[in-house]
């Protein structure tokens, strides 16, 4: 599957209801080339997590990871998850990612890197759960 002369980076996009964050790294992670958010191109903060705040902020990471000479990616997207956080990514997430494709980055693989609790802490709202 690699052809010669595509240098490949990892595209984290952190997901949730209230801000969509990506982040390009290089091939082993540990490099940022980078980091961009949604709150970075809106002005009110009610914005921060909407599709259009996350496609200008891929439009504005891809830009940047091509002129550093990436030209494939591979996705990981990771929604808050943990104990008390929701396990689905926010609406930032698909828009983010169909962006990064029509700037003309190859995309590899797209995987899902939410934290799942093993049992650890007790989750909130008492013993009769959270009442409405």
């Amino acid at each position: 599957m690699k052809r010669e002369g595509s240098r490949w980076g990892i595209a984290h996009i952190y997901s949730s209801y209230n801000n969509t964050i990506i982040h390009i790294t290089d091939i082993t992670g540990t490099e940022t080339i980078c980091l961009t958010s949604g709150g970075q191109v809106v002005k009110s903060d009610r914005m921060e997590s909407s599709p259009t705040a996350a496609m200008t902020a891929a439009k504005k990471a891809a830009e940047v990871v091509r002129d550093k000479g990436i030209s494939a990616i591979h996705v990981k997207i990771k929604a808050p998850g943990g104990h008390n956080g929701p396990n689905n990514p926010g609406p930032g997430a698909q828009a983010a990612i169909r962006a990064l494709s029509r700037m003309g980055l190859r995309i590899g693989i797209i995987e899902e890197a939410t934290p799942l609790p093993h049992d650890g802490c007790r989750k909130k709202g008492g013993r009769r759960g959270r009442r409405v």
